[in-house]
């Protein structure tokens, strides 16, 4: 969602479904060492939306979850997921049966192709948001980087779209900026970039291309210091967004001096 930020505006919150969040940085809460660990690494990241997969929650119990607990509802908003859904009849059930024991809304929808490149079916995954957004659930959409099936998304009725950047867990980085920047400029709801970071860099980049939030898990998990990644993903972000509301300079292929030539004093 492109945007230019005037001098006289007092901030710049993201905005999904109506509701406004200081940090533009989305966290997961597994394959942490700990909870403790865990919690710990969320606090430092400065997220305000934090990702929980249903399926590997008890809801008839769902405040017995040790990050839960650790992480009240209160001072987080939590943000459901369907991971480990194959299908879009899965995904809807899975949905519908958390919200009879939870109430709740914003939902990330996440349909996986397979379990040996967890690649979102992009088909399923439509299926699922129609269906989902007629029920009354505001849909963030998990999906490829195809800018024509991100705009399907946005036209279903979704209110976030959450491209890849690379494969989940992979720490690959953005692997075609191209078509993240051209989701980003046909958009006219947040685009978060999901999946695929590895570190600090990755997340400013996905920022500076113009992305309106970053979601990740594993690269602040399986770093070998939790917190500090968590920091490091905290202070990229916000420098990715500084850089590109400020608007970079032109690409050039020739040198340009920093310092003025005119009225320099000839050499004696």
């Amino acid at each position: 969602m492109s945007h230019t930020l005037s001098l006289d505006e007092p901030e710049d919150r993201l905005c999904i479904a109506g509701m406004y969040f200081n940090s533009r940085l989305l966290v997961g809460t597994g394959k942490y060492p700990s909870a403790g660990i865990a919690q710990q690494a969320i606090r430092a990241s400065g997220a305000e939306i934090i990702t929980v997969a249903l399926r590997r929650i008890d809801m008839s119990r769902p405040y017995a979850d040790s990050i839960i607990r650790t992480l009240p509802p209160h001072s987080y908003s939590y943000l459901p997921n369907t991971a480990g859904c194959y299908t879009a009849a899965d995904a809807v059930r899975t949905l519908r049966l958390a919200r009879e024991i939870e109430e709740f809304s914003l939902v990330k929808l996440e349909v996986i192709g397979d379990k040996t490149f967890l690649y979102p079916d992009v088909i399923e995954t439509i299926n699922a948001a129609e269906q989902l957004i007629a029920d009354g659930f505001k849909v963030m959409a998990y999906t490829n980087d195809d800018p024509l099936i991100a705009a399907r998304l946005e036209e279903v009725g979704c209110v976030a779209i959450m491209p890849l950047g690379a494969p989940i867990g992979s720490g690959l980085g953005i692997q075609n900026k191209l078509n993240i920047r051209a989701i980003v400029e046909q958009s006219s709801v947040p685009v978060i970039l999901d999946a695929g970071i590895g570190t600090a860099s990755d997340a400013a980049i996905a920022m500076e291309l113009g992305c309106d939030g970053v979601l990740l898990n594993t690269a602040i998990a399986l770093a070998q210091n939790p917190v500090l990644m968590a920091r490091a993903m905290k202070n990229a972000v916000e420098a990715g967004r500084d850089a590109y509301l400020a608007g970079r300079m032109p690409r050039r292929a020739h040198a340009s001096a920093s310092s003025p030539t005119m009225h320099m004093l000839e050499p004696a």
